[in-house]
């Protein structure tokens, strides 16, 4: 199987699992985890905050930080198609009783205009707006990079209305390979910065969560609310400092294998894709004439794993498993289903 459900789907290399089984470990609740420690000085190192904390999954990573930043009935400002409100099971009402406000985004990314319109004018009967939240790369908007003076000025318009910014950079280590800017330039905008282990970096488990060391302090507390306080946890930690030191450059084989397979797809007679608009990892592309789930089934029948994201669009993800060749024989299995 061919598999381009996600680039969460991907094994420990050998040489990661030794660095896992040779970790040096202690009790992280009670802080005496040295690999953890390790792995949190040096992401919030990379990305210029003072502190991080490692934590199960980017969902709990986001959770923590808007649970931090909000107080219940206080409003978040983020664009509609963003991971926090359609893939984090309603988490936010949930655990942080806050409130949400979508803007409407091209390919995900706002303007500094919609963010100063949509802040609440302080009327008692209003909710609060407290937090701005984007998103880079924008997962449902197909990898998106922000272009840094637009992520630059929208941080701006939040900032003169004393808005609190938290960015989910599950996926900012393709953002950064692919446009060149540094991981800092971008981090060094928001007050919080979730960053994930586990997609492109090819480890098998954690995120992290960076910012002052106050903040860190306080969500250093929600993590164990939340259930996620782990405790030998430096056999984890290790597969992401191993990811650190091999699987951040290579990001740009995985961007090079989504231009493969855009094109290789754009020729296809039933897709409809712009293959130029692929920047990062991520393929979205729509089928004509048939529903995407029966779509996906038969794809899958003939050994390639796609994701429905909506009635007749699809998502490829391209990463460390899969290489050129599995590219070309992927297109080669799934062409008679795409261009019968």
């Amino acid at each position: 199987m061919i598999d381009l459900r996600s680039d969460t789907v991907t094994k420990p290399t050998v040489g990661m699992r030794r660095a896992m089984v040779e970790a040096n470990v202690g009790d992280d609740v009670f802080g005496e985890d040295p690999t953890a420690l390790a792995l949190q000085e040096r992401i919030a190192s990379l990305l210029g905050h003072e502190t991080g904390l490692f934590v199960p999954s980017g969902t709990m990573c986001n959770q923590i930080a808007l649970k931090v930043h909000t107080e219940p009935g206080d409003e978040i400002i983020c664009e509609e198609d963003c991971h926090i409100v359609n893939y984090e099971t309603g988490a936010i009402g949930a655990l942080s009783g806050a409130n949400v406000r979508t803007l409407r985004g091209t390919r995900g990314v706002l303007s500094a205009a919609q963010i100063e319109e949509a802040v609440r004018k302080g009327y008692y009967w209003e909710p609060r707006t407290r937090v701005l939240s984007l998103e880079n790369t924008h997962n449902k908007a197909g990898g998106t990079i922000w272009p840094l003076e637009t992520m630059t000025g929208a941080v701006q318009a939040a900032r003169e209305h004393g808005l609190t910014c938290h960015l989910d950079g599950a996926r900012l280590w393709n953002a950064s390979v692919a446009s060149g800017v540094a991981l800092r330039t971008w981090a060094s905008l928001f007050d919080t910065v979730s960053v994930c282990l586990s997609k492109g970096l090819g480890t098998p488990v954690g995120s992290v969560l960076v910012g002052s060391r106050d903040v860190i302090a306080k969500a250093h507390r929600f993590r164990k609310m939340f259930g996620g306080g782990m405790r030998q946890v430096g056999i984890l930690a290790a597969a992401g400092l191993y990811a650190l030191d091999h699987n951040v450059e290579r990001l740009a084989d995985d961007h090079a294998n989504a231009r493969r397979l855009a094109k290789g797809l754009s020729a296809m007679s039933r897709v409809r894709i712009n293959a130029d608009t692929v920047q990062t990892n991520i393929v979205m592309f729509d089928v004509e004439g048939g529903d995407a789930i029966d779509i996906v089934d038969r794809c899958r029948e003939r050994g390639v794993a796609f994701v429905p994201f909506g009635p007749h669009t699809i998502r490829a993800t391209t990463h460390l498993d899969v290489s050129a060749s599995d590219i070309d024989e992927a297109l080669s299995l799934v062409e008679p289903v795409l261009s019968a």
